[in-house]
């Protein structure tokens, strides 16, 4: 992490939180070099019927922030981020897997094909009870190379894939199954920071 600073957000007047546990995020928002804190979210992260893969993240991610933002004192200038990601293959939504044998089925389901990796990002912004919204939809194709059964349980048996959408972490022992990429590497480990550098420099100053 850059000791500073503030050096691409000068003067940021907001102080920032990051609605997640995931150290994968945290060590993402720290590149930026802005100092936050984070607080866990309680939703219910489920998708509703018929609901599309990219406006169910896109819900998730706000209500995430919402949350988080509603437990905050209201003096104080806040802007929260939430973010969700997941997998899409076919018309199949990849979460996090239920068990071993749920890792082995998406693994083996995505063995040698491309699939998507969605996330939706927002930022819960104000200084009062009624913040603003800004919401982002980032997606990535992401191309795996055939995968051996030996390959898979190996992998599953590192206990990596259960907390991980898609049952893999691109940036763990995960990348061995990655052949390439198409779009952001970050959006894939969780938090798309072109796009969220890209909200924070474009937050009013509060009022």
């Amino acid at each position: 992490m850059p000791k500073n600073n503030h050096a691409i957000f000068e003067h940021f007047p907001w102080q920032l939180v990051l609605a997640s546990s995931s150290p994968r995020r945290q060590e993402l928002l720290r590149y930026l070099g802005l100092p936050f804190t984070t607080e866990v979210p309680s939703i219910e992260e489920k998708r509703r019927a018929n609901e599309k893969p990219d406006a169910y993240v896109q819900r998730n991610s706000r209500e995430k922030a919402q949350i988080v933002y509603q437990n905050l004192p209201h003096d104080q200038p806040w802007a929260v981020i939430g973010s969700d990601t997941i997998g899409v293959l076919d018309a199949e939504v990849l979460e996090k897997p239920l068990d071993a044998e749920d890792a082995k089925r998406m693994l083996a389901r995505m063995s040698g094909r491309p699939h998507k990796v969605l996330t939706g990002l927002a930022v819960v912004y104000g200084l009062g009870p009624t913040p603003r919204v800004e919401t982002r939809v980032v997606e990535t194709e992401v191309f795996f190379k055939k995968l051996t059964p030996e390959e898979i349980a190996y992998y599953v048996g590192t206990g990596e894939p259960f907390d991980k959408a898609g049952s893999y972490g691109i940036q763990g022992i995960g990348g061995f199954l990655v052949e390439r990429i198409s779009g952001s590497y970050s959006n894939v480990v969780g938090l798309p920071l072109v796009e969220l550098t890209e909200i924070l420099r474009l937050l009013p100053a509060p009022i």
